[in-house]
């Protein structure tokens, strides 16, 4: 019959003694077994609960920052790869600054660009009233050698280079302008350059006081440091890695004064 949501199984059994306990010897083994069961079931639940919890940790993707472009080209904002001369020197004619500042966490240099250099004082010019090299900063020092800047690891600083497709200038070389101490020339690539034309993002300053001069006639050199030698100094004495980079990068502010 079933009592209480539990089914209960009465035996019927004889009144013979021989049967009777028969019936025990059953009951017993029933319950017996029934404990044995109960007690598996408990064990079982125990180890359960003692097994260590996995916890299922889910990795939130991470958001990816899209960065627009914020440069925008404009009628008097648009150098590329096919208008370089035709570009700087119009730039040049509306542009005629020759002196600059550099100022950097070690101190200040100022520099003279030359008028005879129009493609590559219109270019500094240019580069510096855009605020491209706001973004970068020194990076290769060679003690008594040279200083090397217009680059950088910033983001800013690609957006600007993707932006003007890496043109080129056109090489300016002049009798008069050696690789003195002091020497303002832009850097430009070795291979694939018959014509040694320069890099407009990237320059160097001779540091060394006995000049560099077996660089005549291979980079072209458009200005000089008029003052901040001892600034100059202090740059290329820094510790680098092996990769000629300052360990404590030395970023710059250029500022147009004349």
């Amino acid at each position: 019959m079933i009592k209480d949501n539990y089914l209960i199984i009465e035996l019927y059994l004889p009144n013979i003694p021989a049967v009777k306990n028969m019936s025990k010897n059953l009951v017993q083994y029933l319950i017996l077994l029934t404990l044995l069961v109960s007690c598996n079931k408990i064990n079982d639940s125990i180890k359960e609960n003692d097994r260590p919890k996995v916890s299922i940790i889910k990795k939130e993707k991470k958001a990816v920052k899209v960065v627009k472009n914020r440069f925008k080209k404009n009628e008097s904002d648009s150098i590329d790869t096919k208008n370089v001369v035709e570009f700087l020197t119009k730039y040049g004619t509306l542009n005629k600054e020759t002196i600059v500042l550099i100022k950097t966490r070690l101190g200040n240099i100022k520099i003279k660009l030359y008028r005879d250099t129009q493609l590559h004082r219109a270019n500094f010019i240019f580069l510096s009233k855009i605020g491209y090299f706001d973004s970068t900063c020194f990076y290769r020092v060679v003690p008594d050698f040279i200083i090397q800047g217009g680059n950088s690891e910033r983001i800013t600083t690609m957006r600007y280079r993707n932006k003007y497709r890496n043109y080129k200038i056109p090489s300016e070389f002049k009798p008069n302008h050696k690789h003195k101490y002091g020497a303002l020339a832009a850097a430009r690539d070795w291979e694939n350059n018959p014509h040694k034309k320069s890099t407009p993002f990237e320059f160097y300053i001779i540091q060394s006081r006995d000049g560099g001069y077996h660089l005549d006639g291979e980079h072209t050199v458009f200005g000089e440091v008029i003052s901040g030698f001892s600034t100059m100094d202090k740059i290329a004495n820094l510790k680098t890695g092996s990769d000629e980079w300052p360990l404590d990068d030395v970023f710059m502010k250029v500022e147009i004064l004349d």
